[in-house]
């Protein structure tokens, strides 16, 4: 018989630890830093103003866990990044995801510490435990909280909205809507890729002004339009292919059915609803981010959960679609498609 040892556990157990070294090197700035040539560790010190002994463990720490890299030892020893950590932490690279990091770092780690409370009360542990008001209400009075949140989605997107635009075959459609499409990175992309299509992003009018500037700088003001309303509240723009990046997840059951009866609406027979989410795997096995993101939404909305694919299937399905696929796109997320 195979003995049974605890060092898995303690290293489940641990994971915060490895989590907040990541998240304060991401908050400090470290990665963008170290860009542009090693440095010792006494300029890190002077730098971002730690103590010594500290600083070398933080330091080593990220070293062992292979996202910096270090020539020398001791006093001599001078740090610079991992490759990973070059393309993806870096703030200036075009691959950078660190904005939910960032996002993570200063809000959302803290939150975690009350999921006990969470799981027995199924209410949200973020800033509404105290103030009462809807999350998204408290985001949208405060413009750089709003760009922050904006940024953040953009690190937590780019990858899998790219791997969308490479593997749907949207050349067999001209319109697409992207519902709740923030700063309009999803049609950025997908119009870059496919020059045929003409794209419209749909979200709130304080988002669709970010939106606006940023097709702009990428010179696509004439292939994207950028349209201001409620997904709630108003139709959605009628497209051959409705999107939604990372938005079901944000609601209930009642208003996920809600939403999915309105995709169907704004769509042509043969039309395209595409859900990008870290969709759970059916038997509830595998993907652990997946599950771990749906505990993320009980802290953050109380009611809110994500889903696997025979869910999506089975809320479609009701609402009238007729034929479903799940495309996988980067690491544990993956596109749920249902065909009208």
């Amino acid at each position: 018989m195979t003995e049974l040892d605890p060092s898995r556990i303690m290293q489940i157990a641990t994971g915060y630890w490895r989590s907040k070294v990541l998240l304060s090197a991401v908050g400090l700035g470290l990665f963008g830093e170290l860009a542009s040539a090693p440095l010792s560790l006494r300029a890190i010190q002077e730098k971002f103003g730690l103590q010594a002994r500290p600083a070398a463990d933080f330091l080593d720490a990220l070293v062992s866990m292979g996202l910096l890299d270090r020539e020398g030892e001791g006093d001599g020893a001078r740090y610079q990044n991992a490759p990973e950590s070059a393309r993806f932490l870096d703030r200036q690279s075009p691959a950078y995801i660190g904005g939910i990091l960032e996002l993570w770092e200063v809000r959302n780690f803290r939150h975690w510490a009350d999921l006990t409370e969470a799981l027995k009360t199924g209410r949200a542990q973020n800033e509404t435990k105290h103030s009462k008001r809807p999350f998204f209400e408290t985001l949208y009075d405060d413009p750089a909280r709003l760009e922050a949140f904006m940024n953040a989605m953009t690190g937590s997107s780019i990858a899998n909205f790219s791997k969308l635009a490479e593997k749907f075959p949207f050349e067999r459609y001209r319109t697409l809507t992207d519902v709740g499409g923030a700063n309009g990175l999803l049609c950025r992309l997908v119009a870059k890729a496919h020059p045929h299509l003409a794209c419209t992003t749909f979200d709130l009018p304080a988002v669709t002004a970010i939106a606006r500037k940023a097709i702009a700088a990428e010179g696509l003001d004439g292939r994207i339009t950028a349209v201001a309303g409620d997904f709630f509240g108003d139709p959605l723009p009628k497209a051959d292919v409705i999107t939604m990046g990372m938005i079901l997840h944000d609601w209930n059951l009642q208003r996920k059915k809600v939403l999915v009866q309105k995709a169907y609406d704004a769509l042509p027979e043969d039309g395209a609803f595409i859900v990008i989410e870290a969709l759970i795997d059916d038997a509830r096995r595998e993907n652990t981010f997946g599950l771990l993101m749906s505990l993320q939404m009980l802290l953050e909305f109380g009611d809110a959960f994500d889903f696997s694919g025979a869910e999506f299937r089975s809320w479609c399905a009701e609402a009238g679609f007729r034929r479903f696929e799940v495309i996988p796109l980067a690491g544990p997320s993956s596109a749920a498609v249902a065909y009208k």
